[in-house]
């Protein structure tokens, strides 16, 4: 029987979240809870919520100086009864947040709190319990929840509370006379969320390309192709042998990224813990170190001959579309010297990309192969193209030296990470970017001709492709140079270097991207009236990831940071601000669903004014103001650039218009 409840309260739970994250998008978790007695005096508080997919809560002991943990408050706790222990959690994940410079740990898909409690008076029988909470996506919410607790299973019985006259003339003043109010969700604009796939894809395809004109694989396009063509009975059939084998190196490729899919399905976090085990970012510095070095040519990178030897072998008494498998599977393993290293930039920078590491992978397995099988297929079709390649030759050791040094700068990308979670405060912004230019300045050097590796051919005249490459070598150092000294925005170079705040030089203002702003909307606003401009209203969190990565993606590009400087009067409201406003501003506010919330600090209370004026809780989010309360146009959250500096222009133009 108690199974039974326990399946009729679990799909019960389901389809309450279900109905309930269909009415509101504010609320994508819902919560149950139940109490489990271990004696007259002692119990065990259960607190469960299921999350809706890609949305997750911070735990209660996430790191400081990230994002907000959740908190409970234990109503009468010290008085009525005692917490035995900390609170215990379920399952967690974490993952390294550049923006905060730390690791995080949270909740998906489900969160499990449970809390042991010791009775200080007998005749307690029921506790009130509040968790407030953050629960985010490509947003986050500030939510609380109020458990009403009864450990005797009997009903619940309510205290009344109604809200004093103080508290409505408090909350009535937080309301505002908004015009234009119905322009506020019209076309709401929200991030498009658009998958990672096709960009690791591309970045697949491009290594397939790279990998195509190094010296392992480059003079195996005219034979292999010669072989099929001139082999076969026929040209029908030996085109489709061609093709064949092209399939085939697609597969094989593909094939390398399954095991990564059972490690997911273990555990999905699993494959994320390269971006936040400061161990295995420094492994995997020192592995691409070394593949860099073997691009040098100081040593090979080489599978056992034994394997090449079997696959050929095995090609060539098995024959048919067997034997062609066996052909493909034999230039995967004997091109690995060339191919190896390029793999482990793709594997390490699907690591850093967004989005399920394992999927990633696929996809740049499938584009990496179907770069290097594409030529095998076309000249197969087109013979007549052979005699248009360039020949092999010292271009293709000067390909392998430049893959080297692109390999050394990834490897400080990890050794950077490594910093970054361990917060060491060593390799900040200014080290790593001096690193890289000293990185391009000596490619540079060597594309001209002034130093030498091993396998480097004997001096001889330059090509003009090489100085081509050394003077693009030399323009991404100075690239660098003059990002290192703030002369030059390295917006190009966003995601790899350390974020501008992990810096040796320390900033004097708490404002966004050093902008004048305001933290109370009153004075923002009078602000706005005396320098007539518009307001740009941003309810933020100090814990809000995505807000920071619109500061530092967005606010920053040159076509919108001047917009924010010059034509708008920036009024910044931080919704998790944990100070606490003066007792005689603290009231309680009653939301629609008639649920009683004290307002003790200065984030609540921005919180309440987000909800009451503009029906949202989430951030980041946007409204353009007038200094009269006008709304200019509809709010915006997590978007691109573009659509970003179309939505401020759009702003200034409806006020352009209102003040004629």
């Amino acid at each position: 029987m108690e199974r039974m409840n326990k399946i009729l309260v679990s799909i019960g739970l389901i389809l309450s979240f279900f109905l309930t994250y269909g009415q509101s998008d504010h609320e994508p978790a819902v919560w149950s809870n139940e109490v489990v007695k271990i004696s007259d005096t002692e119990f065990e508080l259960v607190f469960e919520a299921a999350i809706f997919k890609e949305w997750y809560i911070y735990s209660l002991y996430t790191a400081e100086g990230g994002s907000m943990p959740s908190d409970f408050e234990f109503k009468g706790a010290g008085t009525d009864y005692e917490l035995i222990g900390k609170t215990v959690e379920g399952k967690t994940y974490k993952k390294y947040t550049e923006v905060f410079d730390l690791e995080e740990t949270f909740f998906k898909g489900q969160a499990l709190f449970k809390q042991k409690i010791k009775l200080l008076k007998p005749d307690v029988r029921q506790i009130s319990v509040i968790l407030n909470y953050q629960i985010c996506k490509e947003v986050c919410v500030l939510e609380q929840k109020a458990f009403d607790i009864s450990l005797d299973g009997t009903s619940f019985i309510a205290t009344e509370k109604t809200l004093d006259e103080r508290s409505l003339a408090m909350t009535e003043a937080l309301k505002l006379n908004l015009k234009n109010e119905a322009l506020l969700n019209q076309d709401k604009l929200e991030s498009s969320g658009k998958s990672q796939l096709w960009m690791v894809f591309g970045l697949g395809f491009i290594g397939g390309l790279i990998a195509l004109f190094t010296p392992c694989v480059f003079p195996m396009i005219p034979l292999t192709v010669s072989f099929f063509t001139k082999q076969s009975t026929n040209k029908t059939k030996g085109i489709a042998n061609a093709v064949l084998y092209g399939f085939f190196i697609v597969l094989i490729y593909f094939l390398l990224s399954l095991p990564f899919h059972v490690f997911d399905s273990v555990d999905p976090q699993i494959l994320n813990t390269v971006a936040t085990n400061i161990w295995l970012n420094l492994l995997f510095f020192a592995i691409f170190v070394f593949f860099a070095f073997s691009f040098f040519g100081y040593y090979e990178l080489t599978l056992p001959s034994s394997w090449g030897n079997k696959m050929d072998s095995a090609s060539t008494k098995v024959g048919g579309g067997l034997g062609i498998f066996f052909m493909a599977l034999t230039l995967a393993i004997v091109s690995f010297s060339c191919t190896g290293p390029i793999l482990g930039v793709l594997l390490g920078s699907t690591t850093l990309a967004e989005g399920e590491v394992a999927l990633n992978l696929s996809a740049g397995m499938i584009g990496f192969g179907l770069a290097l099988a594409l030529p095998f297929m076309l000249f197969a079709l087109f013979p007549a193209w052979l005699g248009s390649l360039p020949k092999s030759g010292g271009w293709m050791t000067t390909l392998k030296v430049v893959l080297g040094f692109l390999e050394l700068a990834l490897a400080f990308k990890f050794l950077s990470n490594a910093d970054l979670v361990g917060n060491w405060g060593i390799f900040k912004r200014e080290l790593f970017l001096g690193i890289w230019a000293v990185l391009f300045v000596v490619l540079a050097l060597y594309l001209f001709g002034l130093f030498k590796f091993p396998h480097d051919a004997p001096s001889q005249r330059l090509a003009k492709g090489r100085k081509l490459t050394g003077i693009v070598s030399s323009a991404i150092a100075l690239y660098l140079v003059l990002g290192l000294f703030n002369i030059v925005n390295l917006k190009a170079l966003s995601g790899f270097p350390p974020p501008d705040f992990y810096s040796y030089q320390k900033s004097g203002t708490d404002c966004p991207l050093g902008l004048n702003c305001f933290k109370d909307f009153d004075e923002g606003v009078a602000f706005a009236k005396k320098a007539n401009k518009p307001i740009l209203l941003d309810f933020t969190g100090w814990a809000c990831v995505n807000c920071r990565r619109m500061e530092e993606n967005v606010w920053s590009d040159s076509k919108i940071y001047p917009m924010l400087r010059d034509d708008y009067v920036l009024i910044s409201l931080y919704v998790d601000d944990r100070k606490e406003l003066p007792s005689d501003l603290q009231f309680d506010f009653e939301y629609d669903s008639g649920r009683i919330k004290t307002i003790e600090t200065i984030g609540q209370k921005w919180g309440t004014f987000q909800t009451i004026n503009f029906g949202s809780a989430s951030q980041p989010y946007y409204v353009l103001l007038s200094p009269d309360l006008e709304i200019l146009n509809s709010a915006v959250q997590y978007v691109d650039i573009e659509t970003y500096r179309a939505w401020l222009q759009s702003g200034l133009k409806q006020y352009a218009i209102l003040m004629d």
